[in-house]
């Protein structure tokens, strides 16, 4: 069964910190609104949460940020000016002058899945990022885990994944997934960054405009450190081993390079591995769009936009992680801004919000220039593959190993997509989401100075859909797609 949405000035696609704000100042602007999130509750990945509060508060930041905006948008909704749909999953959309077609799958009820077309005049894109993962022995067994996945179920499900937790990889984030579970009664053996706090010393500008940033990392050292967790810098895991599961991980110093340093290994008892390597940007509705992908300061693709949060397809913002990735604190701002432009293009303006554009575009500049400092604190150590075996798995839809990769590299492929024609890497159930970064970095590339950001990354289904929805004549013919 299809059902339309029209009428709308302008569609928020994800209703995390960036479309939560995005909807919010677009509706306040005077704009008619529709959000569109394949979850039932706001807040997106960041403040995922139980029932209608952040609970418990240890969990989360920004928790009064959330609380404002999310009182906004019952407000906007209870008024009609904001229409929200939910567990609405968009797999495919078009976007030209003429206007903007956004479809969907709704799964809130309990039958088949409804097809839902929702039609607009503006389009703000916020959908967020996913786990960044890079391979190594044994990060396919039961028990290892994005650190994503673990606060999911701490957030989601208030599920501790383990009784002895290993947490590894590099950034801020992996800090904080940790303190999170210590503050839950969860038991952190031990936290391993690939990289070092003193490197910080290089960036005191971005630290210094960032103090909200130093609070929040004094309060999950504080956690850290009265449970007694020791930090590891300079370290990784190079190996997980088990049976039927993760049983033990042996991790090593690097050399500056990220190269291991022999005789440095150790081997723990663990019963889960939870690892962190940043995040990539979910490009497959800007891709489907239209609009410009490019490069972000550490390679990794992400989209164009302009001082308005506009991307290069006139009709389409976007905003949050899919412009680099910063955070929450940054993503609520350039939504924030994303609404009031798009507003604004339709000549909908509300002038006590137009009056608020340079601070938050104050607070963006500063946002980003702590974000790019992330990027130089904590990089992937550049000489990672040299952990992998023959055996290891890189892509773990098609169980492609290391050798058979090798194997594609001799018969000519330089890059993901020959890689995967080859091989057969990234060709499964995830389309690359998860091999596509390790296989950029794996294969030689002598003919390309900067990697192809948008390699792979060419989906025409964003969502899995089945063959009747793709079958299905929508109310509302496809808009042309913007060039």
């Amino acid at each position: 069964m299809n059902s339309r949405h029209d009428g709308f000035d302008i569609c928020v696609v994800g209703a995390g910190p960036a479309g939560m704000a995005a909807a919010v100042h677009g509706a306040e602007s005077g704009a008619r609104v529709v959000l569109i999130d394949a979850s039932e509750s706001i807040g997106g990945q960041f403040w995922r949460h139980r029932g209608d509060v952040l609970s418990p508060p240890s969990l989360y930041h920004d928790a009064d940020r959330f609380q404002s905006l999310a009182v906004r948008v019952e407000a906007l909704v209870r008024g009609r000016r904001l229409t929200h749909l939910r567990n609405h999953h968009v797999w495919t959309l078009s976007a030209s002058s003429e206007g903007c077609l956004v479809r969907s799958l709704d799964r809130g009820g309990t039958g088949q899945p409804a097809e839902t077309s929702v039609v607009s005049r503006r389009l703000v894109l916020a959908t967020g990022a996913f786990d960044r993962q890079i391979p190594f022995p044994g990060w396919d067994l039961p028990g290892v885990i994005a650190i994503g996945g673990l606060q999911a179920l701490l957030k989601g499900s208030g599920v501790v994944a383990g009784p002895r937790v290993v947490v590894a990889g590099t950034g801020p984030f992996i800090v904080a997934a940790a303190a999170g579970l210590v503050s839950q009664g969860g038991h952190v053996i031990r936290i391993h960054d690939a990289n070092h706090p003193r490197n910080w010393a290089w960036h005191a500008r971005a630290v210094v405009s960032a103090a909200d940033k130093l609070r929040e990392a004094s309060e999950y050292a504080a956690i850290l450190g009265n449970s007694r967790v020791p930090i590891s810098h300079r370290s990784m895991v190079i190996t997980a081993e088990g049976t039927d599961r993760l049983e033990r991980v042996t991790t090593a110093k690097l050399r500056p390079d990220g190269s291991v340093r022999p005789g440095t290994e150790h081997t723990v008892d663990a019963d889960v591995l939870a690892v962190g390597w940043g995040f990539v940007a979910q490009l497959e509705l800007p891709i489907a769009a239209g609009c410009e992908i490019g490069a972000a300061r550490d390679g990794s693709p992400v989209t164009i936009v302009d001082r308005d949060q506009r991307t290069t397809n006139d009709v389409v913002f976007a905003a949050g992680e899919l412009t680099g990735i910063g955070g929450a604190a940054l993503a609520s701002v350039e939504g924030a801004i994303a609404g009031i432009a798009a507003a604004g293009s339709l000549g909908i303006a509300n002038d006590s919000l137009l009056g608020r554009v340079p601070a938050f575009e104050r607070k963006r500049t500063s946002g980003r220039r702590f974000a790019s400092a992330l990027d130089d604190v904590y990089p992937v150590p550049a000489a990672w593959p040299g952990v992998l075996t023959d055996e290891t798995v890189i892509c773990r839809c098609e169980e492609v190993s290391y050798a058979e990769v090798k194997q594609a590299v001799t018969l000519g492929a330089h890059d993901v997509r020959t890689a995967k024609l080859l091989s057969r890497a990234g060709m499964g159930w995830c389309q690359g989401r998860m091999c596509s970064f390790a296989l950029e970095r794996i294969l030689p590339d002598p003919k390309r100075a900067v990697p192809d950001v948008r390699s792979g990354l060419e989906r025409a289904i964003a969502w899995p859909v089945s063959l009747g929805s793709l079958a299905s004549d929508p109310e509302v013919p496809p808009c042309e797609q913007h060039a």
